[in-house]
């Protein structure tokens, strides 16, 4: 589908580098207006962790699959990635000035905001639950449904996006930045140009380049560890990669680490509420309207019209109620899980595949039931919390627990029933039902 660009020149894709110092500006308080940490306690923290570019291929990442994601215009150096340090803490590149990158990709919060979805300017709430920045320079495309295709394109679109951080044009945030003031002599440092908007996104796209966090207790155990991880974990790997089939669409390599095919499947979560027909020519009929790419990142993030994922770039009946497979690394600390943060547990999780995910019409044809004892569940939420960088180990080990204890009590698919669906709603069997 051919849409009409809305913004400036956006490149492919960018380079990775070390972690330079620069510190962008945040509200002096306890906590931010949307939840997040404040900027100041966020730069702090990303500090400690010290993530660096280099740990790609430090951390036995294909040599060939990192280069792919060097954009040629944007040759990863220090300045650059210190520039886009400083942009993603920038709450001046909202229209209210209480929202910035880091807002729901908080530092502290393992790069997300942990909320079922986000919050913008003025308190306004999204559709869509925010992924984490985390090891994001190797996905193929970004968002949800795909519809950026590189790191530099998503960063331009929550800053114009109505709802997300509200500016109304490029050239407003290149203003407020030279408002901002110190922003000059950054960009003539880092691409030898004045403030311009495409130099705002491959910036903050070459800073999130660095965020790579792949030492995992998995990776130390794949490496000849043989204690890195539990007895329950190693059954549960086994479990991953045979009965309970994550491995069909979660595949761990070292051509593609993040566990993940990088396509779209619809696996029934927004089923149980929408009626994708009626959706999907709502949606037609508005894109033969507008099918600009303002208009696609407004339906995403603002509309009923969310649920339909991919449907919505594609125009593909195949693609209704599809979304992107998430990345399976630090998954253990970056709930609520899917797109719209529906799931609180991995525990959660597992169930809703477990009993074959919500009946509809589109459901992708490798969802089914699979019978997994509660032990088995078990095992396989354990190897989950193996694939967090060992930076993180104290918070993985308190989410495990929180996560665990939560199990207890809130699991929406425990029912034996539920989770042993065998009987569909569509299909040989319904039609008999139906005809008598």
């Amino acid at each position: 589908m051919h849409t009409q660009p809305r913004r400036s020149g956006v490149p492919r894709l960018i380079a990775l580098f070390g972690l330079m110092a620069s510190v962008s500006t945040g509200v002096a308080q306890d906590k931010d207006l949307h939840g997040a940490a404040p900027m100041e306690k966020q730069t702090e923290h990303l500090d400690e962790l010290a993530p660096s570019a280099a740990a790609a291929l430090n951390a036995g990442w294909d040599a060939e699959a990192v280069q792919h994601s060097y954009p040629k215009d944007n040759a990863p150096n220090p300045q650059r990635i210190a520039l886009g340090r400083k942009l993603y803490f920038e709450t001046a590149l909202s229209k209210d000035g209480t929202v910035a990158c880091a807002t729901c990709h908080d530092s502290t919060r393992s790069f997300t905001d942990r909320k079922p979805v986000s919050e913008g300017v003025g308190g306004q709430l999204g559709r869509r639950n925010a992924p984490t920045t985390m090891n994001a320079m190797l996905l193929h495309v970004q968002f949800w449904d795909g519809r950026s295709p590189t790191l530099e394109h998503q960063a331009g679109q929550p800053i114009l996006n109505p709802i997300e951080m509200g500016l109304a044009s490029e050239e407003d945030a290149v203003e407020r930045l030279r408002a901002a003031g110190g922003y000059e002599k950054l960009f003539k440092d880092a691409y030898g140009r004045d403030i311009n908007y495409g130099d705002i996104q491959r910036a903050i796209a070459a800073f999130e380049r660095t965020l790579v966090f792949l030492d995992a207790p998995f990776d130390r155990y794949m490496a000849g560890d043989k204690n890195a991880i539990s007895a329950e974990a190693i059954a549960g790997m086994a479990l991953f990669n045979g009965k309970a089939r994550c491995v069909t669409c979660h595949a761990i390599s070292g051509s593609s680490p993040l566990g993940t095919d990088h396509r779209f499947h619809n696996i029934g979560v927004s089923a149980h509420n929408q009626d994708f027909e009626k959706l999907a020519r709502k949606a037609l009929e508005n894109l033969e309207k507008d099918n600009s790419e303002q208009a696609l990142d407004e339906m995403a993030i603002g509309t009923d019209l969310s649920e339909l994922g991919r449907f919505v770039i594609t125009r593909q009946y195949s693609d209704v109620g599809a979304f992107r497979t998430p990345q399976l690394r630090n998954i253990g600390i970056t709930a609520p899980y899917m797109h719209d943060g529906s799931m609180q547990t991995l525990w959660d999780t597992i169930d809703h595949y477990n009993k074959g995910g919500e009946v509809n019409m589109y459901l992708d044809g490798g969802i089914e039931a699979l019978a997994l004892t509660e032990e088995e569940i078990d095992q396989l939420v354990a190897f989950l919390f193996t694939l967090t960088d060992v930076r993180l180990k104290e918070l993985n080990q308190s989410e495990q627990a929180r996560q665990a204890d939560l199990a207890q009590t809130q699991r929406p698919f425990r029912d034996t029933e539920l989770t042993q669906r065998t009987n569909f709603a569509f299909g040989p069997a319904a039609s008999k039902g139906a005809s008598e």
